[in-house]
């Protein structure tokens, strides 16, 4: 597998791509949280079929940044371990939530 191919998910888009989709739609909404399929919408299309696949991976990258500390992952509006979360979730900036 090529180095190319490992840093993309399995949907062909780059984990950048929807790290960017993550910022923008949560500067559109200043201090308000965002849900993972309105990440997935903006990156396929309002058909299932299009954003469906695409959860998984706007989960992975969800994790990484709530690592690295930039967003915050919250269930019930209280924060979320990255590592051991179920359910519905919501997405926001550190600080605004």
């Amino acid at each position: 597998m090529s180095e190319e191919s490992e840093s993309q998910n399995p949907e062909g888009r780059p984990p950048e791509a929807i790290e960017q989709a993550i910022f923008g739609l949560l500067a559109e909404r200043p201090g308000r949280t965002i849900s993972p399929m309105d990440v997935a919408r903006a990156l396929g299309s309002d058909h299932p079929d299009d954003w469906g696949p695409l959860m998984q991976p706007v989960r992975r990258a969800a994790v990484k940044l709530m690592k690295e500390g930039r967003l915050l992952i919250t269930r019930k509006g209280r924060p979320v371990d990255p590592d051991d979360f179920r359910g519905v979730y919501r997405l926001s900036l550190p600080g605004s939530a």
